[in-house]
Formats: structure tokens, C-alpha cells, sequence
């Protein structure tokens, strides 16, 4: 039953008006006055209850007109928090009745709304929505199912905590989890996704309503591990990773096979599905207590993250890595690392309540990301900057890059032993892209298995002062970079003859056209 606030004539005409208006102009300077005018708005205490009213309660009006309603309301629901309790009571109702309405838009501007206000209130606080959720998994239609888990995912992954809490005396995840694990044989594939997603995010959190299915849970995977959607079988590669980091004594005994599934993964042509089996090994690398574990697989897995090292088609499309680039002006994003970061940042290590926390105040009235107005007039991004941002994204060249190089410093010689013969063969390919991956290798592999490479090093770093002659500019740029990571033998004051055959090749090789080479040294 809906609460009995009302819209005041004047005041539902003024908002409606302005959102009217956003719709008409692509004037930049126009819209920073509409979103300014819309952030006005927020000063008044029942503007989340307009925003409902409009998404909810005005059929006459164009869908679109009641999406930006509902996109409005997700972005100011911390507004709820300070509302009056009518306002809130008719807020929290209007969106759960615009959950089911007949216009998908609708439905998908109010699942929104219904993960950001149950985040901000929390379950516990709104336990109907949960309710609401968990029941229309059991509808007869696959939309509003399918909608429903949407939501849930969302939840689940955006602040697991909250949902990992006691109502009224009794634990919702105990009655979700089993719900859960029941629905990842669901006919439907997205279903099926959501399920296996939702029940993944709990792992980190040491959910007890989850480990006390945790058998169950390990089952259902390993039945969903040969499924025919790829966003099915990327879910279970990522809980088969947060297993690993979490309980790695429930993979144990089933190693053998896990690893087999893992390594058959990290070559799916999915690039998502392989990036999450590829997480696998990264994660089990960077564990000590797992090298045991890890040796016997060495001989397989170094191999495959070898492969994988390999520029795709995608990234070669979005960088053009594979033209000269000499007369077009620098830009600072040219001389950015390209390659990876080291081993630390992999997307399991972030925490996504603290992300969520980090990002309020930060969305624009239409959900856009804001930044100061110091820097409004540069925010515009071109093809260029997309392209640049789009080389910095983890993905899989540089997660089985970071992997190679933990697995060397944990296992050194042993395995410079397994990658010499593969190595050997991509670095003297005639192929550019593999010639540039046999590279991108060699400077992983640096810091943990100098002790094998040094004696190499005479014929290798020739080799790579060679390649910052190469056509391609991708391979003189991984050139210079791993020269980099070899700087200290090069410079080593043996002998005149060392510095003549070494440093002083290497300092006039860096003299390139091609600008991202300028800083790769430093």
C-alpha cells in the first residue's frame, strides 16, 4: 500500500519541466546549467519523493522521461537517510511497485533504484525489498525473474557485508544461499549466471550461511564448469578463484582437476573466461604455503601464460600498436606503461563496499561520473584518450604477465627450465606479436630468475638492442622496456669493452622517433 505523500502542483511541474528540457539541447554549456539546476533540487527535502512520483505515478508521460526520473533517484538515494518517514515510506514503495510495471525501461531504471536505496538503507533496514527479491525468483515469468536476480547480483556484489546480516531474529542468507545453489540449474542461462555469481561473493567475506554449504557449493561449480554460456563458465572460474584464496584446502583433493579446467579456460576464446582462469594461477602463485601444490603443474602452466602474453586482435585495434607513430605530437599517455604493474593489482584484491563508499558525490544528476570544475573544461575524451584508457585496463596479456613474473620468483631456475625452449622459439619468431611476447616475457621473468638468465645475458641484451631497430613499434617499445629491467648488468663497470658492447648501444637505441620509447629506461 503506498504511503499518502503528495506532489505539490507546482513544484512536480518545475522538475518535471527541467528533465523535459535536459532531453532537448546537446549544448554542453546548457546542460551544466540543467544539471546545476537539477542539483539544486537536492536542497529540498521531498525531492526523492518527485523523482518516484514521476518514474511511479505518471503513465502519460514518455518512458524515457521516467527512466531519468528513476536514473535521477538511484544517484541521490543517500537522500533517503535524512528524509522524513513519510517521504521514505513512500519512496521505498514507489520503487518496489515500479519494479514490476509493464515497460522493461521502467524495470530496469527501478532495479537500479532498488539496489542503490537497499545499499544505503541496508537489508536490515529494508527487509520487504529483500523479500520482494527473493520471492519473484519464484515467478512464472523469466523477465521479472530475471530482473529480480539482477538486482540481487548487484547487491551481493556491491556490499555482501550488509547482506551477510541477522533480521528479526533470523538470517536471510540461510534461506537465500540454498535458493542460490538450487537455481544454478536454472533452463535459463542468465539465471544460472546470476546464481553461481551471487553465491562467489560471499566467499571472501568467510560467509558462514555460504561454508555451510561450501560441498554443495564446490559441486554445483564443478557441474556448471563445461556450461554452454561463456558468462557462466567466467563466474565459475572467478569462484574457483575466490575458493583458492579462501578455503584452498576445499580445492586440494581436487586439484588435478581444477588445474586441468583452469588451464583449459585460460585458452578459452572468451577473452572474459580466460582473464578469470588466468586469475587462478596469479592467485595461486602469489601464495607461499601453495608452491607445493603449484611445482608439479609448473611444466603445464608456464606454457600456457607464455601464449597469453600475446598482444589480441582487441588490443591491437584500440592501441594501432602496429604503425609508425613519429609525426604525431607527444602526449603524455605515449610514454605510459603499456605492459603491467607487477603482481599486486588484480582485480581480487579490491573491496567492493569501500569502492562503492569512495565513489558518492561523485556522479553527475544523470549518473555520469563528475570530476571538479577545475578540470570540467579538459573532461571531453577523444578517440586517442579512449584508446589510452583502454591499454591501461587489466586484461589478459597483463594478469598471465604478472603471474609469470610471481612464478619465477617463486620457483627461479625450475622455471626458466620449463619456458627455455618455448622462449627461445618466440624470441627468434618471424612473427612480430610473438617475438614481442617472447620479449614482454624475458623482462617478467628478470627479477626472479636473474640467476638462470645472467649467463644468457651477453647474447640477450645484443638481442634486444637489436629489436629497438625493429619496424614494429610494439617490439621496440618491449625491448626498451625490458632492456630496463636488465639496466643494472648493462651498466655494471667491468670493463670498457662491457660498457662499449652493452650501455652504450643500449643508451643510443633509445634515441627512437617512436615517442613512448623516451622513458622506458627510467
Amino acid at each position: 500500500m503506498m504511503a499518502t505523500w503528495a506532489p505539490q502542483p507546482a513544484g512536480l511541474q518545475e522538475i518535471l519541466q527541467t528533465i523535459l528540457e535536459s532531453t532537448d539541447t546537446q549544448n554542453i554549456q546548457v546542460q551544466r546549467n540543467i544539471t546545476t539546476k537539477l542539483n539544486s533540487f537536492t536542497r529540498a527535502p521531498d525531492y526523492i519523493a518527485y523523482l518516484a512520483y514521476i518514474l511511479t505515478a505518471m503513465p502519460e508521460q514518455e518512458e524515457r522521461i521516467r527512466t531519468i526520473a528513476g536514473y535521477l533517484l538511484k544517484n541521490n538515494a543517500r537522500l533517503i537517510l535524512s528524509a522524513s518517514p513519510e517521504v521514505a515510506q513512500y519512496v521505498k514503495a514507489s520503487v518496489l511497485q515500479a519494479f514490476t510495471d509493464a515497460s522493461i525501461m521502467i524495470r530496469n531504471a527501478a532495479g537500479q533504484d532498488v539496489v542503490a536505496f537497499l545499499g544505503a538503507l541496508e537489508p536490515k533496514n529494508w527487509p520487504e525489498c529483500l523479500e520482494q527479491l527473493v520471492t519473484l525468483l519464484d515467478s512464472p515469468d523469466l523477465d521479472r525473474q530475471e530482473a529480480a536476480f539482477n538486482a540481487l547480483e548487484k547487491a551481493c556484489e556491491d556490499y555482501p557485508r550488509k547482506m551477510d546480516v541477522e533480521i528479526n531474529g533470523t538470517r536471510p542468507l540461510d534461506f537465500m544461499i540454498p535458493k542460490f545453489l538450487m537455481l544454478t540449474e536454472h533452463p535459463s542461462s542468465k539465471m544460472r549466471s546470476h546464481a553461481v555469481a551471487c553465491l562467489s561473493y560471499f566467499v571472501p567475506i568467510n560467509c558462514q550461511s555460504l561454508f555451510t554449504h561450501i560441498d554443495a557449493f564446490i559441486a554445483s561449480l564443478f557441474k556448471r564448469a563445461s556450461d554452454d554460456d561463456p558468462a557462466v563458465r567466467r563466474h565459475v572460474c572467478q569462484a574457483l578463484v575466490l575458493l583458492l584464496a579462501a578455503r584452498p584446502e576445499k580445492l586440494m583433493p581436487e586439484m588435478t582437476n581444477v588445474a586441468e579446467y583452469m588451464l583449459w579456460s585460460t585458452k578459452d576464446k572468451n577473452e572474459n573466461v580466460a582473464l578469470e582462469a588466468c586469475e587462478f594461477w596469479l592467485t595461486f602463485a602469489e601464495d607461499a604455503d601453495l608452491a607445493p601444490y603449484l611445482f608439479p603443474l609448473l611444466v603445464k602452466v608456464a606454457p600456457v601464460l607464455l601464449d597469453c602474453m600475446a598482444y589480441s586482435e582487441d588490443d591491437l585495434l584500440w592501441m594501432e600498436g602496429d604503425t609508425e607513430d613519429a609525426a604525431v605530437p607527444d602526449k603524455e599517455t605515449d610514454i605510459r606503461p603499456r605492459h603491467y604493474s607487477g603482481a599486486k593489482g588484480h582485480e581480487y584484491d579490491r573491496d567492493p563496499e569501500a569502492e562503492a563508499s569512495e565513489q558518492l558525490g561523485k556522479r553527475g544528476a544523470y549518473g555520469e561520473e563528475t570530476i571538479g570544475s577545475d578540470d570540467e573544461d579538459d573532461y571531453e575524451l577523444d578517440d586517442d584518450d579512449f584508446a589510452d584508457e583502454m591499454s591501461t585496463e587489466w586484461n589478459l596479456r597483463k594478469c598471465a604477465a604478472a603471474a609469470l613474473d610471481v612464478l619465477a620468483v617463486r620457483f627461479g631456475a625450475d622455471l626458466m627450465n620449463v619456458l627455455l625452449g618455448p622462449l627461445k622459439e618466440k624470441l627468434w619468431s618471424q612473427d612480430w606479436l610473438q617475438r614481442e611476447c617472447g620479449i614482454l616475457a624475458l623482462g617478467a621473468m628478470a627479477e626472479g630468475c636473474i640467476d638462470s638468465i645472467e649467463p644468457h645475458l651477453v647474447t640477450l641484451v645484443p638481442y634486444l638492442i637489436n629489436m629497438l631497430n625493429d619496424p614494429k613499434p610494439l617490439v621496440r617499445s618491449i625491448a626498451c622496456w625490458t632492456l630496463g629491467r636488465y639496466a643494472s648488468w648493462c651498466t655494471q663497470p667491468l670493463s670498457d669493452d662491457h660498457k662499449n658492447q652493452f650501455f652504450v648501444p643500449t643508451m643510443e637505441g633509445v634515441c627512437d622517433p617512436c615517442p613512448r620509447l623516451i622513458l622506458m629506461l627510467y
